[in-house]
């Protein structure tokens, strides 16, 4: 069975929590320690790396400072990016990047809030979920 795109953004999210911490680390060796109880597809016996982690993980580092802003705009005054949680900031900005950079036809707005609500229940908590459920409903409105 296929790794799923939930499973998928959650691998994406320990990929980009690890490199936050490990700026240096190697992408090979993170790829591997997150999908390691993961069944991947084959190649030529060679697992492949699902697409769409590595369209998430590249993507929100490539637009990093672009979401910054994005996010930024709708966080309550007093805030900044900086002061936010590490898992609140890679939530925001996994969805952020879904949002901005995904064909809405692949990965519907509606998709992408709830996606992100799922990881906050999974890797924050509930306040955290309530943060970054009122940032992704003011981008919306």
């Amino acid at each position: 069975m296929a790794i799923t795109r939930h499973q998928t953004r959650e691998k994406a999210f320990q990929t980009l929590f690890a490199l936050a911490g490990n700026p240096e680390a190697d992408m090979s060796t993170l790829y591997d320690n997150v999908l390691e109880d993961v069944i991947l597809e084959q190649k030529d016996g060679i697992d492949v790396l699902p697409t769409y982690l590595e369209t998430l993980v590249s993507g929100v580092l490539a637009h990093k400072a672009d979401l910054e802003i994005k996010i930024s705009q709708y966080l309550a005054d007093g805030w900044t990016f900086a002061r936010l949680a590490q898992s609140d900031r890679i939530i925001l900005e996994i969805a952020f990047f879904e949002l901005n950079y995904v064909d809405q036809e692949i990965v519907p707005a509606k998709v992408a809030v709830n996606e992100a609500l799922n990881l906050a229940k999974t890797f924050s908590d509930e306040r955290s979920r309530k943060f970054i459920n009122g940032v992704l409903d003011k981008a919306l409105n």
